[in-house]
C-alpha cells in the first residue's frame, strides 16, 4: 500500500514540471522535495567546495541541505516550497550563482 491510500488521499489531477530539462508528474499540495523523491530523485544540489551531493536533512527549513534552483531563483529549499504546474527546477551547483 502506498502513502495515498493510507492516507485515503483524494489529491487533485496530477501535472507537469520539469527537473534538470527532463518531465516529472507531480500532485497538488506536494513539495518540490516530494515530488523529487517520487521519481527517485535524493540530491539535487552540490556543496560549494568539494561538489559533493545533497538534498532533503532535516525536512522542515532548517538546514538547507535542500538548496535548489526553481525558476531561475537559487536557494529555494526544496523541502518547504510547494510545487506547482510549469515549474522549471534545476539542480543547484554550490550557492546557484555565478561565484
Amino acid at each position: 500500500m502506498n502513502p495515498l491510500q493510507l492516507a485515503q488521499a483524494r489529491p487533485g489531477p496530477a501535472f507537469t514540471v520539469t527537473f534538470d530539462g527532463q518531465e516529472i508528474e507531480a500532485l497538488p499540495g506536494q513539495t518540490v522535495a516530494a515530488t523529487l523523491w517520487t521519481v527517485g530523485v535524493t540530491a539535487w544540489r552540490t556543496t560549494r567546495g568539494e561538489g559533493r551531493p545533497r538534498g532533503v536533512f532535516c525536512g522542515i527549513g532548517v538546514c538547507f541541505d535542500c538548496l535548489i534552483t526553481i525558476n531561475d531563483r537559487p536557494g529555494q529549499r526544496a523541502c518547504l516550497v510547494p510545487v506547482r504546474p510549469g515549474d522549471v527546477i534545476r539542480t543547484q551547483e554550490g550557492t546557484g550563482h555565478d561565484d
